[in-house]
């Protein structure tokens, strides 16, 4: 029998390091059917028994008040695992036992993982973990998720309790104030006799979560019974008239005090004691006074940002150039195995040239996430969304906003569809809004491969400086649209904001591999279906209808004029002509001459294919932006996914290249290309930045906003911003230089 242990916790109480330790690459990750929060599920052996282990997403409590807490309470009411591991920071144990105790109230069988340790012993604070138990009246391990301490045992005793379900119907009841349990017995009772909700719900919970006014229970119940439903709301509003007229307060408020006033009881009895040192700092206060200090904080973040790019552009500098080698190779080979004609061309230009183009840049993107990892896993982004949240107030955002614009690629190498979900955690619609409309402008890692091709191209001696500076571009665009936003179409109040600091910790190197991997394989994987897709589409359209007969006859007479004008011997030596010989001065001329009338027939086809149309087409208006057909095919092909970008160039220039000998890397052919200089790459970096979010993310945008128009309006709004500030580059960039 398989055992589905679920890992539940608060953020930062390192929950996803010890399912990371006890899984390792025994894991996958979706999300939960319906809903966007991130699912992930392992598997941990131990003397081949097989255990289940599902990492819910890191709450506060089972009170829905996001979908997060939504997720958790769902999976444990329906899913009924076999028993809840309960990761709960040692150092913050008043806290973190606010949702143990809710977990028991439930009846869940729990086992509480007590996980940093260390950290707390660091704080000076000391804990009787007998007692806790005894106190709490469920089996209590002490664990170091990051050094993998206490896994085992916790395991054993997670086991044990599945087996024998223990603790599975014991519902821990706390005593709220006579006045409150009073309306809660009597609930209680109407809920059993009627038998409300209790197919899903214990009676004593139910009537709790109408207490604290849980809008999902009670919009459940009302569709169940509407008159039952109306019933225990009418009490819970005498309820809450009695007490605001006699104590000031609300039914909710009155029983989170009373939890926590439980808690406190617990911890009171000889659970935790603190050295005596009152004026003690603990080591992450102590970071935190520079690192977050009012000027040295943002200097130290600059620094941070500089380092990583700086990491990120000189370590995969080798590798990069191994992978362009080696699809060059892949290239070479495909050209002399398979003959000419449309199957050559597909798997030439279309898949390898273009998926190539993106792939190439995997070593780079790898070191991107690995430094993002260890900023995450260490607690330092929480830092600078702390740091960050005086500026955003400025322009009409929430602290929360910082968090979205991260995850969507602030710093780089972030997507925008978790950037835009991790926006509903912000409690105004409008600040969410606003946050969700522009946290698409930041650096994402389909962008990367854009930016880093344009850099190679233009850019070669500054890359991290380049990189620092497009970083910068895209946090001052997304903050000053968002201040238009929260100015005109989304005007309100802010609202205040406060934020949990964890503390500071050493990567463990096995998380940041998962991790690193986890984002790295999900590009991979992208490039393998989505743009491979896309490429063979694109592909389709840049090689159809082709030239007409009449032209290309038109073509050949020029060849065959160009051959007649030299000796017939001059011919001869060329048709015989390999890479081993060396051609004659008149040969070699007669082969340049042909080599030009072959791209000029190479680019005329382009032209008249149905991508072709649509670039010329549309070059009257972009060229004002110094964006040529070419560029515009590719630009297009972005809406559907921002790498088609790079693979849609590179199989463009591969289509107009017919010299076999001279396999340039894209960044080369750009180069050299005519009509392509480092004012023309910056205008294409600063409408990649703020053009359109790709489909994906749109179809995000409308989820998350709950209308097509806001999905319609970051289309067609972000794609006008772009384009303006694209011929603004351009236009001043070309008179000044």
């Amino acid at each position: 029998m398989q055992i589905t242990i679920a890992m539940a916790g608060n953020p930062n109480s390192g929950k996803t390091t010890l399912f990371n330790a006890l899984t390792g690459a025994r894991q996958h990750v979706g999300n939960y059917p319906g809903i966007t929060v991130e699912k992930k599920e392992g598997i941990y052996i131990s003397n081949d028994k097989k255990f289940n282990i599902v990492d819910l997403p890191g709450t506060y409590s089972l009170t829905a008040y996001s979908q997060e807490e939504l997720v958790a309470r769902d999976f444990l009411v329906h899913e009924k695992p076999s028993v809840i591991i309960d990761i709960v920071d040692a150092s913050n144990l008043e806290r973190n036992l606010y949702l143990t105790i809710q977990f028991l109230e439930m009846g869940f069988p729990v086992c509480i993982a007590l996980n940093m340790m260390d950290v707390a012993k660091n704080r000076g604070i000391e804990i009787d973990i007998d007692k806790l138990s005894e106190l709490l009246n469920v089996p209590v391990i002490s664990t170091i998720a990051r050094k993998g301490v206490g896994k085992e045992e916790l395991m054993k005793v997670a086991e044990r309790i599945a087996s024998s379900k223990k603790g599975s119907g014991a519902h821990l009841k706390i005593s709220y104030g006579k006045d409150v349990d009073d309306t809660l017995k009597e609930m209680e009772r109407f809920i059993k006799e009627n038998q409300f909700m209790t197919h899903l719900y214990s009676p004593r919970w139910t009537a709790l979560k109408f207490l604290e006014k849980d809008e999902q229970v009670i919009q459940k119940s009302k569709k169940l019974d509407k008159n039952f439903s109306t019933h225990l709301e009418k009490m819970v509003d005498n309820l809450s008239d009695h007490l605001q007229s006699t104590m000031d307060t609300y039914p909710e408020a009155q029983i989170a005090d009373y939890r926590y006033g439980y808690i406190k009881s617990i911890l009171k009895q000889g659970v935790v004691s603190h050295q005596d040192d009152d004026d003690r700092l603990y080591i992450s206060d102590k970071i935190d006074k520079v690192v977050t200090h009012r000027f040295l904080g943002p200097l130290i973040m600059i620094a941070v940002i500089m380092g990583l790019y700086q990491f990120t552009f000189t370590y995969s500098e080798m590798p990069v150039k191994w992978f362009e080698s080696l699809f060059e190779l892949i290239s070479d080979i495909a050209s002399e195995v398979i003959p000419d004609g449309l199957i050559k061309s597909l798997i030439v230009s279309g898949i390898i040239d273009g998926v190539g183009g993106v792939l190439g840049f995997v070593p780079l993107i790898m070191s991107m996430f690995f430094g993002i990892s260890i900023l995450e896993d260490s607690g330092y982004l929480a830092r600078v969304a702390f740091m960050l949240d005086r500026v955003f107030r400025v322009f009409g955002l929430h602290g929360s906003s910082v968090m979205p614009f991260i995850v969507s690629g602030g710093i780089a190498g972030g997507c925008a569809v978790p950037g835009v979900m991790a926006a509903r955690t912000l409690r105004s619609p409008l600040e969410r809004l606003a946050t969700l409309l522009t946290a698409p402008f930041m650096n994402c890692g389909a962008k990367m491969p854009i930016f880093a091709l344009l850099v190679a191209a233009f850019f070669a001696d500054n890359e991290a400086n380049i990189m620092f500076l497009i970083t910068m571009i895209a946090w001052g665009g997304a903050l000053v649209v968002a201040k238009l936003l929260r100015m005109t179409l989304l005007k309100g109040e802010s609202t205040p904001f406060v934020m949990e600091l964890p503390p500071y910790r050493f990567p463990t190197f096995q998380g940041l591999m998962i991790h690193t991997w986890e984002r790295t394989w999900q590009y991979i994987k992208k490039a393998g279906t989505v743009i491979l897709g896309i490429s063979i589409l694109l592909w389709a359209m840049m090689t159809f209808p082709g030239l007409s007969e009449e032209k290309v006859q038109i073509f050949e007479k020029e060849r065959n004029k160009l051959k007649a004008s030299v000796s017939s011997l001059v011919v001869k030596e060329l048709q015989l002509y390999n890479k081993e010989t060396e051609l004659s001065k008149a040969a070699q001329e007669l082969k340049d001459n042909l080599q030009k009338i072959d791209n000029r027939a190479s680019e005329t086809a382009l032209r008249n294919s149905f991508a072709g149309r649509i670039g010329v087409f549309l070059e009257n208006i972009t060229q004002l932006a110094g964006f040529d057909w070419r560029t515009n095919i590719a630009l297009v092909g972005g809406f559907a996914a921002k790498e088609v970008v790079v693979s849609t160039l590179g199989t463009a220039y591969s289509l107009g290249e017919t010299d076999p000998e001279k396999n340039q890397d894209l960044a080369e052919k750009l180069r050299k290309a005519p009509g392509w200089n480092p004012i023309v790459a910056w205008s294409l970096i600063v409408f990649s930045i703020f053009y359109a979010p790709c489909f994906v993310t749109v179809v995000c945008i409308v989820r998350e906003a709950g209308s097509w128009k806001w999905g319609f309006f970051s289309m067609i709004f972000n794609t006008c911003f772009a384009f303006i500030l694209s011929v603004l580059v351009f236009q001043i960039g070309s008179r000044l230089f």
